[in-house]
């Protein structure tokens, strides 16, 4: 089960940290193996579940990304985004 899928009352109370986006961009990179051996023995019905989890993680951190991208001071972005140039 993905490390993100909590129950509702636990929602929320989550330390979102570098460890947890870690885990689960390891979590992920182990799911595209599973789908892709899956799809490669031509059994595409058994990756829907994978695919959905998949799908919910990406969302998840994109989440994360984007609420971390309102946080940052303009200053921080701007010397962020120079050094990725």
């Amino acid at each position: 089960m993905s490390v993100v899928f909590v129950p509702k009352r636990q929602r929320g109370k989550a330390q979102i940290n570098q460890e947890t986006i870690q885990r689960l961009l390891d979590e992920n990179d182990q799911l595209v193996r599973c789908i892709t051996e899956y799809l490669q023995k031509g059994r595409a019905t058994e990756c829907v579940q994978y695919q959905q989890i998949l799908h919910r993680n990406i969302v998840y951190l994109g989440t994360i990304a984007d609420a971390g991208a309102e946080i940052m001071p303009e200053e921080t972005q701007t010397s962020a985004n120079d050094s990725v140039s």
